[in-house]
């Protein structure tokens, strides 16, 4: 659970700067919190394939924001990734 008291500390930051609300960095922030979210509950509720497919949809949209933060500005999508503590992407 530290990891979500982590991003709620992060959350609460970017609430304060609500003109960031569609920055980013913020999507990736609530996208992360709701992955986090969906798969302890998929880790209870094994069956449940719509939300599977919930928990795939958001991923990719995760995916292409960091895609796009990468390619626009490196440094903060290191930043980012450090803070989230979440892998970064694959490359081909």
């Amino acid at each position: 659970m530290v990891k979500n008291s982590f991003i709620s500390i992060i959350l609460q930051e970017q609430e304060e700067n609500k003109e960031n609300s569609g920055s980013v960095e913020f999507q990736v922030v609530s996208f992360t919190n709701k992955i986090r979210r969906l798969t302890s509950h998929l880790e209870l509720h094994k069956k449940d394939y719509l939300s599977q497919r919930g928990l795939r949809k958001v991923l990719g949209k995760r995916q292409r924001l960091l895609a796009y933060l990468s390619k626009k500005n490196r440094a903060r999508y290191k930043e980012l990734i450090g803070q989230l503590d979440i892998r970064e992407r694959k490359t081909r």
